[in-house]
């Protein structure tokens, strides 16, 4: 096989110009019995959306097409092993880290981590121990993992299984993987990277390093973010010194029988893509970065960060294609400017938090959008400029943990009122998403400065997702804790 090749979407579009008469399902039989749906999608879309089947694979079990294709993805990524994900990049993160820990095991990770990765330590009922991450006063974010926090935290805790990583961070802070691999390799920890954000590392000229080439065991890349695939479609990537077969097992346990076919295929076109033409897309989405920091920090209060601020340690690296920009000065919350981006000029982005905004760029962007971006970002500072002296400091808050994530999220609770969980122990999430970095996680104690930090963010319009009372105006806690 070929990087042209694309066995799986090949398997396809025969089906296809073969017009097999469908006994099977799914019942909407390519279509004709929802024309809906058809008219929505389109007859080619729907034509595909298909059940396994022997030309097909499976992909519990691939021995043909998606074997192939999952093995043209391993060699485009520089893995020993690559496996096509239906579940999104969560799925990517939680096959991972059931695939190292079993109940009771530490695991080393920064506080920092999405949602899915604490996900899994409810399922599996592993011990995090938390590295604080280094944090940006200025700029109100947390940064990479520092390595010394890293060895220390190693010594302290010997029998930890692996140590995990964001990288890149969603600001675009990458952390020093090959120092953190080998320190946690040393010690014959396996090392995990959430690498969602990075998919585009392993094919762009002079990228951060990539999570295969530093030696990690496992990394989850989001190919449907940077790399073009849908939206739900992911790879976990594996290392030499995993067991596939191990893991295709674990896999099992949680992603769906019921493979999508469209999710697969476009996983499979673009890695194509990538693999071909990778280069010369990620240099063009570099150049709009690159211009589009320049025109931003020229208009004055905002201040659209990059490489600048990388220090060798806790920003060992930036990556060159965010569009990261902090709207503190400007006296407006990021998730203000994203509204207003939004409802006064029809510019939908990625991301605001209670500091930042996140433009995510991509091949797809044109030089007249970037330019109508930065046109929009000059306007709210003429007309919505405000003195910054309400706004927070920092969107990190050391927590205490008092319970493991699966202790706590099945411990007996009850629904109080937020404004009297101070000191209590959270059995629920909460946070806003995006990007879905918990603000609250299961076992951690609730303090004064996390209800004032949740009230602000509830006030600002922020979407906070996670606990069972919709609005975060209650919190399920820990009866135990009296």
């Amino acid at each position: 096989m070929r990087q042209a090749d694309a066995p799986l979407y090949e398997a396809l579009e025969a089906l296809r110009q073969n017009r097999t008469v469908p006994f099977d399902v799914p019942g909407h039989k390519r279509g004709k019995g929802n024309p809906a749906l058809t008219e929505f999608l389109g007859e080619r879309c729907v034509s595909v959306d298909v059940n396994s089947m022997k030309s097909l694979d499976n992909l519990c079990h691939p021995t043909g097409v998606i074997r192939d294709a999952e093995q043209l993805a391993a060699e485009a990524f520089g893995a020993a092993h690559a496996f096509f994900m239906v579940g999104g990049t969560t799925s990517s993160v939680q096959a991972m880290l059931l695939s190292t820990l079993k109940r009771d095991d530490e695991i080393i990770l920064p506080r920092n981590v999405h949602q899915s990765v604490i996900n899994a330590l409810v399922l599996c009922g592993a011990v995090p121990v938390y590295v604080n991450p280094q944090t940006d006063a200025h700029l109100g974010i947390s940064l990479g993992m520092s390595v010394a926090d890293v060895r220390r935290t190693i010594d302290a805790h010997p029998t930890a299984k692996a140590v995990l990583l964001n990288n890149p961070t969603y600001y675009g802070v990458c952390s020093d993987l090959r120092a953190v691999t080998e320190a946690a390799h040393a010690r014959g920890m396996r090392v995990l990277v959430d690498e969602a954000h990075g998919t585009h590392f392993y094919f762009g000229k002079e990228m951060p390093l990539t999570a295969m080439a530093a030696g990690a065991d496992f990394a989850s890349v989001s190919m449907h973010k940077s790399g073009g695939s849908l939206t739900q479609s992911s790879i976990l990537l594996c290392g030499p010194r995993c067991n596939p077969d191990r893991v295709r097992q674990v896999i099992n346990l949680t992603q769906t029988t019921s493979g999508s076919y469209l999710l697969l295929s476009s996983l499979d076109i673009s890695r194509r893509n990538l693999a071909l033409h990778g280069t010369e897309i990620f240099e063009k989405v570099k150049r709009y970065a690159a211009y589009a920091r320049a025109e931003i920090n020229a208009i004055g209060d905002y201040y659209a960060f990059g490489a600048e601020r990388i220090d060798g340690d806790a920003v060992f690296d930036f990556d060159p294609t965010k569009l990261s920009i902090h709207t503190r000065d400007l006296g407006l919350a990021g998730i203000e400017v994203y509204d207003l981006l939004r409802d006064e000029y029809d510019i939908q982005i990625e991301f605001g938090d209670l500091n930042n905004i996140l433009a995510y760029l991509s091949v797809g962007d044109k030089t007249k959008n970037i330019e109508r971006l930065i046109s929009a970002l000059g306007e709210i500072r003429r007309l919505y400029r405000r003195d910054r002296a309400d706004l927070p400091q920092s969107e990190y808050i050391d927590p205490t943990v008092v319970l493991t994530p699966q202790q706590a999220f099945y411990a007996d609770r009850e629904s109080r009122p937020l404004e009297s969980c101070a000191g209590e122990v959270c059995c629920e999430f909460v946070m806003c998403y995006p990007p879905g970095i918990p603000i609250l996680a299961p076992g951690e104690r609730i303090t004064p400065q996390i209800i004032d930090y949740i009230r602000y963010a509830r006030e600002k319009g922020c979407l906070l997702t996670g606990p069972e009372c919709m609005d975060a105006s209650r919190l399920n806690v820990w009866k135990g804790a009296r």
